[in-house]
């Protein structure tokens, strides 16, 4: 059960002229916090992390005190790439292997969730975590609304998302075939094209929220307190 912990990116949207996973939130850098929750999930058998290039010396230094992470990558130009790089990485793995793949993006993570993710490996071959939407969503076309889906059937996706590693490995392999397809999470990529494999649903959390914007990091912040507090 390997933990894929996705920090490749740059974090251009945040402004904060360095990774967004290396910004600190309460006194810990995302990566950090998200690293620190895989390795205390007694699931979890280890953690491969994938960074930004330029970073991996700082990172590998980051983590030297956590034994579950096993070695610290350099991402690709887009998240699918990173995704690759560690997946040809587990290919090299021995035995059944399942992968967690988490944005390092989503510092607030909890147990519960990693607890119910490792269950769901154990009886399917592809998971995601998610929440229900509690907003309305419609669709629409240059600033034209068509039609409105059913509140009830609507989900928003977090991380973790999880599979049995052939699963994974295969869907992308497709993927990576098709060059008209962008896709933007892993769950998309099982369900695009390997329609046949259901993707089941663990419950994710409100406070699974993935820093994108400055606001986001100042929600967090403001999360972690309420954690502290109700923990404390």
């Amino acid at each position: 059960m390997v933990a894929v912990v996705l920090g490749g990116g740059t974090g251009q949207r945040l402004g904060a002229g360095q990774p967004k996973q290396l910004l600190t939130l309460g006194g810990s850098t995302l990566i950090s916090r998200c690293i620190s929750t895989f390795s205390s999930a007694p699931g979890i058998d280890e953690i491969l992390v994938v960074m930004a290039g330029g970073y991996l010396t700082e990172v590998k230094a980051m983590v030297a005190s956590f034994p579950k992470v096993s070695a610290v990558i350099e991402g690709g130009v887009t998240r699918s790439d990173s995704v690759r790089a560690a997946l040809a990485v587990l290919s090299g793995f021995p035995g059944d292997v399942a992968v967690l793949l988490h944005d390092a993006a989503r510092p607030l993570i909890d147990q519960a969730i990693i607890a119910s993710c490792v269950s769901a490996l154990a009886v399917h071959d592809a998971v995601g975590t998610a929440i229900p939407s509690s907003d309305t969503v419609v669709f629409a076309a240059d600033g034209v609304m068509s039609h409105v889906p059913p509140r009830e059937q609507l989900w928003r996706c977090q991380t973790p998302q999880c599979f049995r590693l052939p699963v994974i490995v295969r869907a992308h392999e497709l993927a990576a075939a098709d060059p008209l397809f962008v896709p933007t999470d892993d769950c998309g990529v099982v369900l695009r094209y390997l329609p046949d494999v259901p993707v089941h649903i663990v419950m994710g959390s409100e406070r699974n929220i993935k820093v994108t914007y400055p606001q986001d990091l100042a929600i967090a912040e403001a999360l972690l307190d309420s954690i502290s507090q109700s923990t404390g």
